[in-house]
């Protein structure tokens, strides 16, 4: 079963800083001005951002979900996915990594934190 919109949303939503906007029929998440999760308009791709040093090594290992964004995307931090592919156990480490990398480190290492404490109390 394929990642849909409102998976992502459940993760997204929440997070500091991010919000969810509709451009030209793709939904998105932005920090600020920077988009860091974006839906194909069908709903069947997934950008997010992502090192770029780092891409490469990730969709030669994993070619059947990952790939690389289009030619005039190259030269942002970004990877796409097929939704279809992707296992949803995987897609809060997608989610919240792509929103660590543009939001400041003051705002992501608290909330990293205060998971890292929630897990501890449940333990």
């Amino acid at each position: 079963m394929a990642v849909t919109v409102e998976d992502v949303r459940r993760i997204a939503t929440p997070l500091p800083r991010a919000y969810e906007v509709v451009v030209r029929d793709r939904v998105k998440w932005r920090v600020g001005s920077i988009v860091w999760l974006a839906f194909s308009r069908d709903e069947t791709e997934l950008g997010f951002a992502f090192p770029r040093e780092e891409r490469a090594a990730l969709v030669e290992s994993e070619p059947d979900v990952f790939f690389l964004p289009g030619q005039v995307d190259l030269r942002y931090q970004w990877v796409e996915a097929w939704t279809d592919a992707l296992d949803l156990d995987r897609l809060p480490e997608l989610v919240l990594d792509a929103w660590a990398m543009v939001v400041p480190k003051s705002v992501s290492a608290p909330y990293f934190a205060g998971l890292g404490a929630g897990l501890g109390a449940d333990r």
